[in-house]
């Protein structure tokens, strides 16, 4: 909470410092770079606490957005501008992608739409800093924004808060952004004359700056922190319009490390998505930075033309000093959002082709689906909204693995076969091995995202995951503890009669369906459409059947033909059986949120 209001306070103190490096000192030293990196840094750090905040304080329609929206890549495509242009960040956007892949909540062909769009939405903060960030006093803006968000993060309803963070964010970029253009030094003629005897080669050319902005995006680790730096540049007259067309290209690449570090935890489907996302903008790249020239002397006859139809239906004309600058701005903005456009254009059909060559790049990883493994979360650094839907598949394996302990028992009861009996009991030892590591890591992973801010329907979220990962872990112990009765069973020579035998298949036919029911909760889009009726309905056919089964030990015990030892037997497992019957009804009620 306090973070923005440190930040706030910092502003008001560098603030005339950067005034003063921007009023006319065309010195170029140690200061100014600090200024430079100062105004950078303001700039980035409010980006990324405006694309949280609205994240948190919207992440679930988005969500719900990313899920319901990519049907195919022609939706997908319009779905990742949408949230891109939301978030103002495509990284956000991409990362959110690679998640929802590596939980298998979309897939290839699906992601590779949104990614594409994700590429034409951040486009959009080209626009706001061209149009805006010169033309306009935005630290002006600044104060207004601060004076509304501020109060708000001291409310109690957490949308509230969070939408007071997300203008916090936007006001401190808003500083930053102004911060940058005054920090930035006229350059002399001298260096302004090596920048351009750069620029000289060609295609050559073209490429050490592409390499160039893909260098910087990779430092920023923001394309759209990247973008307004080359615009910032262009309009302080230090780079010629070409060169931070080619910059830009170079963005467009370097954009694509943030997927690409986002799944390199993650299993092989998301490292597929993320590649995709690179083929993409490395192809596009390669074909515009051979049509440059031709696309900018295009784009600038068409922005001029453009404007000073605007300007003459308006009836002003600009009195901006730096109007060539302010018009290189335009054209830059436009070169960036065409090239997306054409790229999208040009390669969304063909998808399948990219994908294809992301599965060969990208070979299955031996091993990737062992049993004994989490498939879906890993030590990535999740935002807490993010990883519950990466947790919710995790879970949801969780619950699969731990009833195929059921079956095993099942058939272990069935068995005439001594040494498959063992085989079983051997099994289920190594399942309960497995739940039990399921639900150490699961934990740790949640008690980890703990200490991140989180909105309260989040919170709960994690604690119903943390609820259930302790259900099912004593759930694989019961049934590891059937299989020790079972195995001191099979050694003492002790055998059921055909009616206590029927009663336990009975017993386990009703928590099979228990397990099913269990299982379809878990797997529900959303939790909040849990329902608890048929759970309850099961739990009380297992106890009408656990009654049952006492009230017939009880008549038999005594009689001849009834072995004490194997009532004694009978009872451990029914009880056994009642009591994971127990779990799987907190298990089911803290899916519904009731734990």
């Amino acid at each position: 909470m306090y973070r923005s209001i440190i930040l706030l306070l910092i502003a008001f103190l560098i603030a005339p410092s950067l005034a003063f490096a921007g009023s006319g000192d065309a010195s170029f030293g140690f200061w100014t770079i600090i200024n430079i990196l100062g105004a950078l840094a303001f700039f980035i750090y409010g980006m990324k606490m405006m694309s949280e905040g609205i994240q948190r304080a919207a992440g679930s329609q988005m969500r719900k957005i990313l899920r319901t929206m990519t049907r195919n890549r022609f939706l997908g495509v319009f779905t990742g501008f949408l949230i891109t242009a939301l978030v103002q960040s495509s990284s956000a956007t991409t990362v959110m992608t690679v998640s929802f892949v590596n939980a298998g909540l979309i897939s290839l062909i699906e992601s590779a739409g949104v990614m594409m769009g994700a590429n034409i939405g951040t486009t959009v903060t080209g626009w706001i800093i061209a149009i805006l960030g010169f033309k306009v006093k935005l630290s002006a803006y600044s104060i207004p924004l601060f004076a509304v968000g501020v109060p708000m993060l001291f409310s109690k309803v957490g949308k509230r808060k969070y939408w007071g963070e997300f203008l916090i964010g936007f006001a401190i970029l808003f500083l930053g952004l102004s911060y940058l253009k005054n920090a930035v030094p006229d350059l002399g003629t001298e260096a302004l004359a090596f920048i351009e005897g750069w620029s000289q080669f060609g295609i050559f050319s073209r490429i050490l700056f592409v390499m160039v902005g893909a260098l910087i995006t990779v430092i920023v680790q923001s394309s759209s922190a990247a973008m307004a730096i080359t615009l910032t540049l262009v309009y302080a007259g230090w780079l010629p319009l070409d060169v931070a067309a080619a910059m830009v290209l170079g963005e467009n690449i370097g954009t694509t490390i943030t997927a690409e570090l986002a799944s390199l935890i993650g299993n092989t489907q998301s490292k597929r998505s993320a590649r995709i996302h690179s083929l993409f903008n490395v192809i596009g790249v390669c074909w515009m930075v051979l049509l440059l020239p031709h696309v900018i002397e295009f784009l600038t006859t068409f922005v001029e033309n453009f404007t000073s139809l605007f300007e003459s239906n308006a009836k002003i004309k600009t009195a901006d000093l730096n109007a060539t600058q302010t018009m290189n701005t335009y054209i830059l903005a436009a070169f960036h959002t065409t090239f997306n456009i054409l790229n999208v254009a040009l390669l969304i059909g063909f998808v399948p082709w990219l994908i294809k060559m992301a599965i060969k790049t990208v070979p299955d990883k031996a091993g990737e689906d062992s049993i004994d493994k989490l498939k879906f979360i890993n030590a990535a650094n999740r935002t807490p909204e993010l990883a519950t839907v990466e947790l919710q598949q995790e879970v949801s394996r969780y619950g699969e693995i731990t009833t195929r302990m059921l079956g095993f028992s099942k058939q272990l009861l069935n068995s005439t076969d001594e040494k498959e009996m063992l085989t079983l009991i051997s099994k289920l030892k190594k399942y309960e091995d497995i739940t039990d590591k399921f639900e150490k890591e699961i934990t740790e992973y949640i008690t980890n995202l703990s200490d991140k801010e989180m909105t309260h329907k989040t919170s709960i979220r994690l604690r119903s995951f943390f609820n259930i990962c302790n259900d099912m872990e004593r759930i694989g112990d019961i049934f590891y503890q059937f299989a020790k009765t079972m195995e001191s069973k099979i050694n003492r020579k002790i055998y059921f009669l055909p009616e206590q035998r029927n009663q336990l298949n009975e017993l386990f036919a009703i928590v099979e369906r228990s397990f099913e029911e269990m299982n379809f909760n878990l797997n529900l889009t959303t939790y909040d459409d849990a329902s608890l009726t048929k759970c309850y309905d099961l739990e009380e056919e297992t106890n009408v059947q656990r009654n049952s089964m006492r009230k017939y030990n009880r008549e038999h015990l005594g009689k001849d033909n009834y072995d004490v030892n194997a009532a004694m037997v009978f009872t451990n497992l029914f009880s056994s059986l009642e009591r994971i019957g127990d779990h799987i009804v907190n298990i089911n009620e803290s899916v519904a949120g009731e734990i």
